[in-house]
């Protein structure tokens, strides 16, 4: 499946400059209906008019272009595998947003496990050096309009901070700039929890930006 899906990712990178369209057909039953029958026509569509929004999603979480193309490839992956489950609760979008979170969380907690385990490596006699260079530097999302390079990469440093709570309705709102409804829907919360894990995100933020920036003599 993911060989049938490489021509399509390389593609990926080029999208996010693309404005997103989330097309009627989405919600339409004979198209859900064509995807849960696994027809190759219906999942291209819905392929070719969604990498963007869940490259941007994946992006905005795992700020490095090819590791975001991966997780967006697996993504797709999922969504061929688990069409089957989706039951029509919430709209295809939300559905297809909640996957692209999750699947962006999942390697964002593997690539700090394989730090974690370098870091006992390296202070084990004649362990590997550990890793000092940032993982936060490779990015250019639409959603941060900073010009200089470390500025941008102290910005995502921050916002990786975050209890993954906070991380998750902070990046959909003010990286991918969803609305408070998209947000609640996709991390099945009440507006109420939506607005306390902002606040609290919000704060954390400018606390931590304003240590870095002290740090960096900005």
């Amino acid at each position: 499946m993911k060989k049938k899906l490489a021509g399509k990712v390389t593609f990926f990178h080029f999208a996010f400059l693309c404005t997103v369209l989330k097309p009627l057909f989405l919600d339409d039953k004979q198209f859900l209906n064509d995807l849960k029958a696994q027809k190759h026509d219906a999942f291209k569509r819905l392929l070719d008019e969604y990498q963007g929004l869940v490259f941007n999603t994946c992006l905005s979480f795992v700020p490095n272009v090819q590791d975001a193309e991966d997780v967006a490839q697996d993504v797709f992956v999922e969504v061929y595998r688990s069409i089957s489950k989706f039951k029509g609760g919430s709209k295809l979008s939300t559905w297809l947003y909640r996957i692209a979170v999750n699947k962006s969380l999942e390697f964002i907690r593997k690539k700090n496990a394989k730090k974690r385990f370098g870091f006992k490596l390296s202070l084990s006699p004649g362990g590997m050096p550990l890793d000092k260079t940032s993982y936060f530097t490779e990015f250019d999302h639409p959603g941060v309009l900073l010009e200089q390079k470390e500025q941008k990469a102290l910005i995502f440093k921050a916002i990786n901070t975050l209890p993954e709570a906070q991380r998750i309705v902070f990046t959909l709102h003010h990286i991918d700039g969803l609305p408070y409804s998209e947000i609640e829907e996709i991390t099945e919360r009440s507006k109420s929890s939506v607005e306390s894990l902002l606040f609290r995100a919000r704060k954390r933020v400018k606390e931590q930006l304003t240590i870095f920036f002290k740090k960096e003599g900005w």
